[in-house]
């Protein structure tokens, strides 16, 4: 039995069933999704990038000298950046497939750089990103948290004191992502430099925002190359460099930074392998994607697309002045809001009603004495609806107060409260789950999804941290599996 060729009667239309499937998703354009992704509302650049990732999605980055195209838009953009993050002459750097790899390849080289280290650790900020957890984790790097000040910036004093003779790397933020602020990186990165360890600033969101924002006359802290000590920065070109998923850089002030980085292996009889990066298989597509949208928009459309950003985020910090109930955490430094409630409402159900009003807003839950919080990620195309997202702000608030905080059964926050998630039984994972309203049986038999989350996300912040991890791990393992017969 033969499949049907593509212009056989009966054939699937397979492209309208993408187009169906998708309407169930997020919008990724214009500018009502402030998370996840990043629009630079532009269509002649997004055109640009899809056109170029289908052109190259069959190419292969594993081997430069098969496809030599591919390495010279990945060191094109290289160059670029090193421009932007002052760079030396001696810099180097490698593309890579989002800021999560980046981080983890930050951290991998200098273990590897250090193999006189038998248990090595790095220092990082409360407020570090979740992927410098996720690197601890696989290359049994410790990962040792300093608290932040009131400023929700690493405290350089108390990085001092947790450095040691294990310590590898020093990690600062430009921002964090929690709160959208800029570490002090050049006392941390003077402390890393006088110890001999590398600091790597994690600049994935605010790499390709900061240096224009400078440019504009912003108030931006040190935070590149320039400063002494720095030995490595990850900025993601899919956030505000407005290219196609998923691509990122990573750059190191030397080769002799980033050589522990590069993997190769004769040990086997096929083709010895040699990789930059974690992946072997590279596409081609998310590097020309890239490259495409760079050469488009070059350095006066990234100055443009950076003013039209700040100044979305100038009306909403001044809109949430006007707003009773709501708060800022505190002046972002880029591009990244955080916003809280006081206790005439909470931050879950502001959340599902701006859902309800057609903009996506990211729930943080409460972590250490901060309380949950409300965060945008601004995109360039969120400007030209700014008066509506502040309406819809206005009004979100007043319905969330009109309904008052969401209450979570006292019984239920008891059992959530009691529970070891080192210890639970599939038995009580199932009660939970079913209990948080994060799985219940369809018609279908498929896992049911509540459309609004505040419950759900109200039980889970009573959860500590590992609690909600377990929780959300099995819900995940529930959720990814396919309906078979």
């Amino acid at each position: 039995m033969t499949s049907p060729t593509p212009d056989a009667p009966g054939a699937p239309d397979v492209l309208a069933e993408l187009r169906s499937l998708q309407r169930a998703d997020l919008p990724v354009q214009g500018g009502r999704t402030l998370a996840y992704v990043y629009d630079s509302g532009l269509a002649e650049v997004d055109r640009v990038g899809r056109e170029a990732v289908a052109a190259y999605a069959g190419s292969n980055g594993l081997d430069p000298t098969a496809f030599p195209s591919l390495l010279r838009m990945e060191n094109d953009l290289v160059a670029f950046a090193a421009c932007l993050l002052d760079a030396p002459a001696t810099v180097v750097g490698s593309v890579t497939s989002g800021g999560t790899e980046s981080v983890l390849l930050a951290v991998q080289a200098a273990r590897d750089a250090r193999p006189d280290v038998a248990r090595p650790s790095m220092v990082l900020p409360a407020t570090a990103h979740a992927a410098f957890h996720k690197a601890a984790h696989y290359f049994s790097v410790e990962a040792r948290l300093v608290p932040v000040g009131p400023d929700h910036r690493a405290d350089v004093a108390a990085t001092e004191a947790a450095i040691d003779e294990s310590t590898v790397l020093v990690v600062a933020s430009a921002p964090s992502y929690a709160h959208g602020v800029v570490d002090p990186v050049t006392g941390l990165a003077a402390l890393a430099a006088a110890r001999g360890i590398r600091c790597h600033v994690d600049a994935c969101i605010g790499g390709w925002v900061l240096p224009y924002a400078a440019r504009l006359g912003r108030d931006v802290p040190a935070w590149t190359f320039a400063v002494e000590g720095v030995t490595s920065i990850s900025v993601d070109l899919h956030k505000y460099a407005y290219a196609p998923k998923g691509t990122s850089l990573l750059l190191h002030r030397t080769p002799a930074l980033r050589r522990p980085q590069l993997f190769a292996s004769a040990a086997w009889p096929g083709y010895t392998m040699l990789n930059p990066t974690m992946q072997s298989t590279r596409s081609g597509g998310p590097t020309a994607g890239a490259w495409a949208v760079v050469r488009t928009l070059g350095d006066a459309g990234y100055e443009r697309l950076t003013a039209d950003v700040l100044e979305a985020v100038d009306r909403i910090v001044a809109g949430i002045a006007d707003i009773d109930g709501l708060r800022l955490v505190v002046e972002p430094d880029s591009t990244l809001v955080a916003l809280a409630t006081d206790g005439t409402c909470d931050a879950f159900t502001v959340s599902d009603e701006m859902v309800a009003r057609g903009w996506y807003v990211q729930p943080q839950m409460s972590y250490a004495a901060q309380p949950p919080t409300i965060h945008l990620s601004v995109s360039a195309a969120t400007l030209a609806g700014i008066d509506d997202l502040l309406v819809a702000l206005r009004e979100s608030v007043a319905t969330a107060v009109a309904a008052g905080p969401v209450a979570v059964d006292a019984g239920v926050a008891d059992y959530i409260r009691s529970l070891d998630p080192a210890a639970l039984t599939n038995e009580e994972f199932d009660g939970l789950l079913a209990a948080s309203g994060l799985v219940g049986e369809g018609a279908d038999g498929a896992l049911a999804v509540p459309a609004r989350m505040a419950e759900v996300n109200a039980m889970l912040d009573l959860a500590s941290p590992a609690m909600r991890e377990a929780l959300l791990v099995t819900f995940l393992d529930r959720l990814s599996r396919p309906t078979t017969g």
